[in-house]
């Protein structure tokens, strides 16, 4: 199949032989898939070309995609606020207003619950043009000119990753069935997951974090964190549900949940070393109630023996817990909640996370405002 030049792509659609009855014949396979159930993901293109944009929508629409458009990245942040269910990403490198890089940095910085698959469409082929895009985020490139059935195949691996994102509905669902054990937490997994990333957002923009929490971290905190309680399957009923505080004998069984999980998620990783995700979920689940000055459970760490991840969650936990309802407490006020985090730092907190917590208490706000049990 011959590439196509984007500056004649439109001249050579009525052209006998050329890509447009190429573009047919896979439309019919299409349809073929179309009958059997198959659903296509919604893709966005952004680039400054009107010949570009039409022959890539016309590529597209005709094997079954909905496509939408935009002229440059400004314009593309735009059009994925108001289509948030958009999966796939065909941006050119080269645009005004914003270009491909600066809008994939965009879109990676952005607040969103599912993985967008990007691919940069680009005349570049250098190297360390390559490690440009990829350190923006982008996962995949396609040179110009393209060929049809090279776009449509690296549509279709992108299709292939973003099904992964099954494994992050598998690892909610089963911390989601481990709390379902206690009916008071309501959404507390949710609003953890979005604490969580708030904090790791900011701490990534600052210069002692430069190297450690990056996108991939914040991705994995995002993922993982739902299962810090995981080990509380392990729990008697007993203990668990007990409408009140619980005597001293009693919470050494509570703190057990933390080897629980630690031990669970260990033998997990033995079978598949190397698993990223599962390394976090251990860390988290076995530290997040370690406390800075070596007081905490289960193992007494102190300071930076204490895994990041776990520092960052316990600050997201007890800030939840505290403004949350229970049988046994009132809510507290986000006020109140913010002097006990200050009043904790460098004893039970660590001061950098306390630190990125009072830059973005507003966002705490939020999302407790849009995860309300009705509680607080």
């Amino acid at each position: 199949m011959e590439k196509l030049n984007l500056s004649t792509d439109c001249k050579r659609q009525s052209v006998k032989g050329t890509p447009r009855l190429q573009h047919r014949k896979i439309g019919y396979n299409t349809r073929k898939r179309l009958s059997r159930g198959h659903n296509f993901m919604q893709v966005l293109i952004v680039d400054d070309s009107k010949i570009a944009l039409i022959s890539l929508k016309a590529l597209l629409t005709e094997n079954g995609y909905e496509v939408l458009t935009a002229s440059h990245g400004k314009e593309g942040l735009e059009v994925l606020e108001q289509h948030p269910s958009c999966r796939a990403i065909i941006s050119d490198w080269e645009m005004p207003e914003m270009n491909g890089i600066e809008f994939c940095r965009a879109v990676r910085g952005q607040d969103r619950t599912g993985y967008i698959y990007f691919l940069l469409l680009t005349s570049h082929n250098q190297a360390d043009e390559t490690v440009q895009g990829l350190s923006a985020g982008a996962d995949d490139f396609i040179t110009k000119p393209y060929n049809p059935a090279e776009v449509l195949a690296r549509l279709r691996a992108g299709e292939r990753i973003l099904s992964l994102e099954t494994r992050d509905v598998a690892i909610f669902a089963l911390a989601k069935l481990a709390e379902s054990r206690d009916n008071d937490t309501g959404a507390h997994l949710e609003r953890v997951q979005y604490y969580c990333r708030a904090l790791s957002q900011w701490m990534a923009a600052q210069e002692k974090f430069h190297g450690i929490i990056d996108n991939e971290y914040i991705g994995l905190m995002f993922q993982t964190s739902p299962l810090h309680d995981i080990g509380k399957v392990g729990i008697p009923d007993a203990i668990l549900l007990k409408p009140g505080r619980l005597d001293p004998a009693e919470f050494d069984v509570m703190k057990s949940h933390t080897t629980i999980a630690a031990h669970t998620l260990d033998a997990a990783l033995q079978k598949f070393p190397g698993v990223a995700f599962l390394k976090m979920a251990k860390d988290i689940a076995e530290s997040h109630h370690e406390k800075i000055d070596g007081t905490g459970y289960p193992y007494g760490l102190k300071g930076e023996e204490i895994p990041l991840c776990g520092r960052i969650l316990a600050v997201a936990d007890v800030y939840d817990a505290l403004v949350s309802k229970r049988v046994y407490k009132a809510a507290l006020t986000h006020e109140a909640t913010q002097a006990i985090i200050e009043e904790g730092c460098g004893k039970h907190f660590d001061p950098d996370v306390v630190a990125a917590f009072f830059a973005v208490a507003d966002k705490f706000l939020d999302i407790r405002q849009r995860f309300t049990d009705g509680d607080a």
